[in-house]
């Protein structure tokens, strides 16, 4: 059996690896949104530093919700935990613990990537930059990605670490729909306008959703169709449904693995069963925004759940 620390540190490696790209595609997701304004685009930052889930941290040392101020916080403040330096710092020292459980070339992409984000976010962040920063993060960190995937034995080891980065994946696509409830159109005569649209659509491209969605759908952009897809459309590998299938199967490769069943089984099942069982509509009808508010809740409480289960200490 696989001492719990190491598959904590695969677990943890994974999730930070995630964060960092994710982060990335927050502010890319800010970004999109602030364009579409032509008045002030504060409350656009403010939304996505508090989807981001580090408010108090940004408020304790920012007086207002500037862009610049916002982006260098998420992105290279090594004091933040979650920005992108942050992260990337953690997955390494999370990877050089479990060295010995990872092949050289999946050592070696997160070293690399390591290496390359700290080069590129030694230095503030110009504006005109920001697009490109955002496409060389997400590049770093897909290549780790590419590795693991291409040379991991699909073992324990893969086990723990795939549900790290799901976890997380499934946290952050909650968190990117949410950054949609918290912008302040101009007024509720905005709703389901062009504005609006627009604003529905940059949340698409800022999850690499775009010509996906319209593979899928064939059609205009929709405020319904967009969270359905992001939620409920099993084959896109960043919605809900989708991690919490790659989520149940790794659970699930654990319990053969281990004979042994634990309360993270039961968790995930009955989150994968009510994703599978709910409408968009009915979604809608309770309100989105308490649908990911409460996701987000037992996403975290399924995290907590499987640390206790396989000891991570």
């Amino acid at each position: 059996m696989l001492l719990g620390r190491t598959a904590n540190g695969l677990y943890w490696m994974t999730r930070y690896i995630e964060r960092a790209e994710n982060m990335a595609r927050l502010v890319d997701a800010g970004l999109r949104l602030a364009l579409t304004l032509t008045e002030s685009s504060a409350e656009e930052w403010r939304s996505v530093v508090i989807s981001s889930g580090t408010r108090a941290d940004f408020e304790a040392r920012h007086d207002a919700y500037d862009a610049r101020a916002a982006w260098e916080f998420l992105l290279r403040d090594p004091q933040n935990p979650s920005s992108v330096i942050s992260s990337i710092e953690t997955a390494r020292s999370n990877a050089r613990m479990v060295r010995t459980a990872l092949t050289r070339e999946a050592w070696e992409s997160i070293n690399e990537a390591w290496m390359s984000l700290r080069r590129l976010l030694a230095a503030p962040v110009d504006e005109r930059e920001l697009p490109a920063v955002l496409d060389a993060i997400k590049r770093e960190t897909a290549q780790i990605r590419g590795a693991f995937h291409g040379t991991m034995l699909r073992n324990e080891i893969f086990d723990f670490a795939r549900l790290g980065t799901y976890v997380e994946r499934a946290d952050n696509t909650a968190r990117i729909l949410d950054v949609k409830y918290y912008v302040l159109l101009p007024s509720a005569a905005w709703v389901g306008s062009s504005l609006d649209n627009h604003q529905w659509e940059s949340i698409l491209r800022s999850v690499s959703a775009h010509r996906s969605y319209r593979w899928v759908y064939d059609a205009e952009y929709r405020p319904t169709s967009i969270a359905e897809y992001l939620i409920l459309n099993r084959r896109m590998p960043r919605s809900l449904a989708f991690c919490y299938s790659a989520i149940g199967g790794s659970l699930r490769y654990l319990l053969e693995e281990y004979g042994e069943r634990h309360t993270c089984q039961e968790i995930a099942e009955g989150m994968e069963q009510k994703l599978r069982a709910r409408s968009i509509e009915e979604i809608f009808e309770d309100g989105l925004h308490e649908f990911l508010t409460e996701f987000i809740r037992d996403n975290n409480n399924l995290g907590a759940q499987v640390a206790h289960d396989y000891r991570f200490y």
